[in-house]
């Protein structure tokens, strides 16, 4: 089976955690021990998120004045060696010897007119009280949004439309490799007059980008990992309730005003526009529970087998 695994922020820094590199490499060990065995017995190719990191590669640059800002398409490419180094490590000790893996630096296409360039919403970085959130906003041009409480900085988000470097992962995958690719939604890329690719300022949604890549690699399940364990209607209420299965059209016909647009809305469209495409299953849920999810006794699977949508027994 070919298995494409998004994991979210929280494989690599929980809520409110100082963002050290030991805390990053404990919780990618945590997250390694569910993805070995699955490295083991199918064909396994990870993505994951970049938010908090690159958000703080932004500040850091900021600091220093004395040469401009890193553009975020840079950031995203520093990111995605950073964090695909401590999964392949943390990978490779949980797995045999003789087992491949491959981090690869992955470059999406985006279109440069997407209206997502004139509404930002991808929050990266750290979280900010209101006055904290206004003064950076006058000093740096920056846009930030709310986000529980408080206040995060948000930027462009388009979306991904093709992949670069879909040949070599195919390629990896046939000599054994469990691959690590499109990290923060892969850099986002868009052409110029004259066929010329350039970087642009952005950060592509990890769990689209992971949909495409799971369609473009023909995977037979498409998982996305978060700190949830399951797609809730009416989260947070005493009425909220747990769906197990959902037919991707209805799922997002009925439900999409119940899904917080910076956090779970993006994997439920994901999901959905996978499991529509391919006529594959796609499931978003808890961490520790993805081999669970990967034979679908946990999470929120999504698939056009089922009719409506499934909730869990209160």
């Amino acid at each position: 089976m070919r298995v494409v695994v998004a994991l979210g922020g929280n494989a690599l820094l929980r809520r409110g955690q100082p963002m050290t590199v030991e805390n990053q490499r404990e919780n990618v060990g945590v997250a390694c021990d569910r993805l070995a065995p699955i490295g083991e017995q199918h064909e396994l190719i990870i993505s994951h998120g970049n938010g908090p990191q690159i958000g703080l590669l932004a500040l850091e640059e900021a600091a220093y004045q004395e040469v401009p800002e890193s553009p975020l398409d840079v950031l995203g490419a520093e990111t995605q060696g950073m964090i695909g180094y401590l999964v392949e490590q943390e990978l490779g000790n949980r797995l045999p010897f003789e087992k491949p893996l491959a981090s690869l630096l992955t470059m999406i296409e985006v279109d440069p007119d997407d209206p997502a360039f004139t509404d930002p919403s991808k929050p990266i970085g750290p979280i900010y009280g209101k006055s904290e959130a206004d003064k950076l906003a006058a000093e740096r041009g920056w846009t930030f949004k709310p986000d529980g409480d408080h206040m995060r900085r948000v930027v462009p988000s388009p979306v991904p439309k093709r992949i670069f470097e879909r040949r070599p992962i195919m390629w990896l995958l046939q000599q054994g490799c469990v691959v690590i690719c499109a990290g923060g939604g892969g850099i986002p890329t868009a052409y110029r007059s004259g066929r010329q690719l350039v970087g642009i300022e952005a950060v592509i949604d990890k769990d689209r980008a992971s949909a495409l890549l799971a369609r473009d690699v023909g995977a037979d399940i498409l998982i996305m990992a978060t700190d949830a364990p399951a797609v809730f209607v009416g989260f947070g209420t005493p009425q909220q309730r747990a769906i197990t299965a959902a037919d991707p059209d209805v799922l997002l016909t009925k439900y999409e005003a119940e899904f917080a647009a910076g956090s779970m809305l993006p994997k439920v469209i994901a999901a959905c526009d996978f499991a529509k495409t391919t006529g594959k299953p796609a499931a978003i849920g808890a961490l520790a529970d993805i081999d669970a999810m990967l034979a679908g006794t946990a999470g929120t699977r999504v698939t056009a087998d089922v009719e409506g949508v499934v909730f869990a027994a209160s």
